[in-house]
């Protein structure tokens, strides 16, 4: 199997001009130098250094107890590897809840290494974007199922569904790319809403079940290496097992998810709402 050749670092830039050509951008989580290596042969364009660790690395229940702390702690693990990916970090729950919380973790997690900082939430979050991006922090804006806010929707659901959901998606949407949010992921939201939102905005938008009509992919790097504890979601595959993996082994997996993200064959219509 021959793997890809290194190329020049991707950047906000290069995923905008990937939009406008209609090339697709892979996104996978990661927590530590080993992996952020072999996803740096692999090519995978962004990193997301995701609060998810709380779940698949510490055990815990939810997203919730993550800190500041362990996202700088983890930042600076990938980093320290990455030699190609884009780096997004997760501001974990409650981090943002003022203004000045909001700059004073944006800045910490930047130093760590990140190129983007992840915050979960709708319009409200309008000035926090503005106030970032003023600071020279570019925003991803993650709305849909945001999982900070489990506690809210009781429980792991899909959003989006009805007409009200989807006009006020549409709404939060405009007014934090307004503000100044430089991308979008929208998770769990009927394919057809989320094309709407990819096809509307300039900015890059990344999907996790939400269809194959977004710009880019993520998925949660434990899921897609099938190690999970409970029933995978609907919009997990398996490249570790897959027939697309020529090798067979993990490195071969970050390749054929890279590869079936560019190529659009996924997510399928079996991994959509």
């Amino acid at each position: 199997m021959t793997y890809l050749t290194q190329k020049a670092p991707i950047t906000l830039s290069t995923l905008a001009k990937y939009k406008k050509t209609g090339e697709k951008f892979s996104c996978l989580t990661c927590y530590d130098s080993s992996f952020a290596h072999l996803m740096a042969v692999a090519e995978i364009d962004t990193i997301l250094v995701g609060d998810s660790l709380g779940m698949v690395v510490q055990g815990q229940t939810s997203t919730l107890p993550v800190t500041v702390a362990d996202m700088v702690y983890h930042t600076q693990n990938v980093a320290r590897s990455n030699s190609h990916a884009l780096i997004m970090t997760d501001l974990p729950f409650m981090s943002y809840a003022t203004l000045a919380d909001a700059v004073a973790n944006a800045r910490v997690v930047m130093q760590a290494g990140a190129n983007v900082v992840k915050i979960e939430g709708g319009g409200e979050l309008a000035e926090i974007v503005a106030v970032l991006a003023k600071n020279g922090v570019p925003t991803c804006v993650h709305l849909g199922l945001t999982p900070q806010s489990v506690n809210v929707f009781g429980g792991y659901k899909v959003q989006g569904k009805t007409i009200e959901q989807a006009e006020k998606l549409l709404n939060d949407c405009e007014i934090l790319v307004n503000a100044g949010a430089s991308m979008i992921l929208l998770e769990c939201v009927p394919a057809e809403l989320a094309k709407k939102v990819t096809e509307k905005f300039s900015v890059p938008v990344i999907g996790i079940g939400a269809g194959v009509d977004t710009d880019g992919q993520v998925l949660v790097m434990h899921d897609m290496l099938g190690v999970y504890t409970k029933k995978a979601a609907k919009f997990v595959k398996d490249f570790l097992k897959d027939s697309g993996n020529e090798t067979g082994d993990i490195l071969g997996a970050f390749v054929n998810f890279h590869r079936s993200v560019k190529n659009k064959s996924f997510p399928s219509v079996e991994h959509t709402f």
